[in-house]
């Protein structure tokens, strides 16, 4: 099925902004629905090779975030908060008159689902968590307020190539640059007659100010909320945000988490993986 089978579809937040979605049918007017929520200077095009795949089963609804791809950017730099992403998606959930879903959340993505369970647990059926738990270790913490936030604009697209894959060769070693021109092709965008990564650079400012980070002492408590229901967290093997202490911690609140670890990758997988697609339509049925 094409990649391009998806509805262009916009909607407005509380505040006034306008942000995007795409929306992906499902093989019949009742499918089930799945939610895909991107990390945090991601955007709706990350779930461009696995939405094709689930919407063989199910309706898959892709947003960008505030601040990032096709969706407004906010004038007020304080409001990038991921208490405020998760009202936007309730918002789009009200919108499209979905009282029933499946979150997949890739990193800050998966801290949303979280909360989006906390809020209103009974509207989520299963949930997938892309590299991320309560816990999020230093090391990869440090690498995000090191590198995103920046405003990089390029030339032309095999200089953005090279900035992207010498920014993440570390957790994709096995990239081919073919592989690297895709991941470029998801994060940068041409405005302006430049090649430009696709977000507000104001996105991190409440976490570079102190302010837009959730301890795990407030994270414990929202993943908590989901102990009686299906979860399946995802883990790169050399992950640099996701540690194995944390995942054990993870599993020993909530025993019936299934845990796939994805070799040879870090933060985060793609989704693309070998056997990953299968095992994300296997729990999604379940």
């Amino acid at each position: 099925m094409s990649t391009n089978h998806f509805r262009n579809v916009f909607f407005q937040t509380a505040d006034g902004l306008t942000l995007y979605l795409r929306d992906y049918p499902g093989p019949t007017g009742d499918a089930p629905v799945v939610l895909c929520l991107h990390g945090l200077s991601r955007n709706s095009r990350d779930f461009e090779d696995i939405a094709p795949i689930l919407q063989a089963t199910h309706r898959v609804l892709v947003p960008d975030q505030r601040g990032r791809g096709r969706s407004d950017p906010d004038p007020q730099t304080a409001r990038y908060l991921p208490q405020t992403y998760v009202a936007d998606m309730l918002q789009l959930l009200d919108d499209r008159s979905v009282s029933r879903c499946a979150i997949l959340g890739t990193s800050m993505g998966g801290l949303m689902a979280m909360g989006l369970n906390a809020i209103d647990p009974g509207r989520f059926s299963h949930i997938i968590i892309n590299d991320i738990g309560p816990v999020i270790a230093a090391e990869g913490l440090d690498r995000i307020k090191a590198v995103v936030g920046s405003e990089m604009a390029f030339d032309d697209w095999e200089a953005a190539t090279d900035f992207i894959q010498a920014a993440n060769v570390d957790a994709f070693p096995g990239y081919s640059r073919s592989d690297w021109r895709r991941f470029a092709a998801r994060a940068f965008s041409e405005r302006g007659g430049r090649v430009n990564l696709d977000y507000d650079p104001n996105i991190t400012a409440p976490l570079k100010e102190g302010g837009g980070g959730a301890s795990p002492d407030e994270l414990w408590p929202l993943f908590d909320t989901l102990k009686n229901k299906p979860v399946l967290l995802l883990r790169g093997e050399i992950s640099d945000l996701l540690s194995l202490d944390c995942v054990t911690e993870m599993q020993r609140r909530h025993p019936g988490m299934t845990v796939l670890t994805i070799p040879g990758v870090g933060h985060a997988p793609m989704l693309d993986e070998p056997g990953v697609p299968g095992e994300l339509i296997g729990f999604l049925s379940s």
